[in-house]
């Protein structure tokens, strides 16, 4: 299969993720609702994260075995070890000193400080100079939430960009196919997942903020679109340590993205709906899955 018609098939996996967004502009949402839309999110995510990195520890796998057999060393294992050990790290702790980022950058918002010019005995007046805070800094609670999100989903959908532009480019038309249809399905349930903050994002006199389409589609592009540049880098070479790499840089940002929605989760203090919501999000995720299996991926 040629690359531009592999391109297109990364293309249709991944626009896929823009069927969920509509959900963002709901304008009127119970508790109940955005609680178990929020729940139900969490349950997307926790089965993505089981999914990455099942798929980053099967080169590990793999090396270990041949060891055990004696057809191999342990230098295979400690390499793809020492890659999901560093990328797992990366992935959640860079989230956290963004979110440390974040926070002093809001703080320059709510209490600026201004810099005075020096005042000579001829000045007419003084110039305040404020330094300008991140435009990221003036968004919402929900939105910013919502982009860590895509930026997780991103990376993992980067790592399914690689199977399929790997499938392809091995003549495993076959496989690519299956592979596609799956991965949209999948990512039909991601694109929920990432508007989820946004149904009960309300501004500081309780107002519901509704996210314009622009906002909407660009968050759509951070957590699709990879799944195309991934075809194309899948499609002119093969590297497990570089799916490796991003499989677990994925699953360290999506497991501190489920901290966080856990923790809006409990604030409304409605622990059935997050059993629910967990539930439906995981059997959602768990059902694309089986039909990628089914269909012989």
């Amino acid at each position: 299969m040629s690359l531009l018609a592999t391109t297109l098939l990364g293309a249709i996996a991944g626009v896929t993720i823009l069927l969920g967004l509509p959900i963002g502009r709901l304008r009127t949402a119970t508790p109940t609702l955005s609680a178990m839309l929020n729940a139900t999110a969490v349950g997307v995510l926790l089965f993505l994260f089981w999914d990455v990195l099942s798929a980053a520890w099967v080169p590990i796998d793999e090396a270990l075995t041949s060891v055990h057999d004696g057809k191999g060393g342990l230098g295979a294992a400690g390499g793809y070890g020492g890659l999901f050990v560093a990328g797992l790290s990366a992935g959640m702790l860079s989230l956290v000193y963004y979110e440390g980022w974040m926070a002093r950058q809001l703080m320059r918002v709510r209490s600026p400080e201004p810099r005075h010019a020096d005042r000579g005995p001829g000045a007419v007046g003084a110039t305040v100079r404020t330094r300008r805070p991140s435009r990221l800094a003036t968004w919402s609670a929900a939105r910013r939430l919502s982009l860590l999100i895509a930026t997780g989903i991103g990376l993992h959908n980067f790592a399914e960009g690689l199977a399929i532009g790997q499938s392809s480019a091995s003549g495993e038309l076959a496989l690519a196919l299956p592979l596609v249809i799956g991965f949209a399905l999948h990512n039909g349930t991601e694109g929920f997942g990432i508007v989820a903050p946004l149904v009960s994002d309300t501004d500081e006199e309780g107002n519901k903020l509704v996210p314009g389409w622009g906002f909407l589609l660009a968050m759509g592009a951070i957590g699709g679109g990879p799944t195309v540049v991934g075809t194309v880098v899948g499609y002119q070479f093969t590297s497990e340590a570089l799916s490796v790499t991003f499989l677990t840089l994925a699953a360290g940002s999506i497991l501190y993205v489920v901290t966080r929605l856990v923790a809006v989760a409990q604030k409304t203090r409605r622990s059935d709906l997050l059993a629910y919501g967990l539930l439906l999000g995981l059997f959602a995720g768990f059902l694309t899955d089986a039909i990628v299996t089914a269909a012989g991926a």
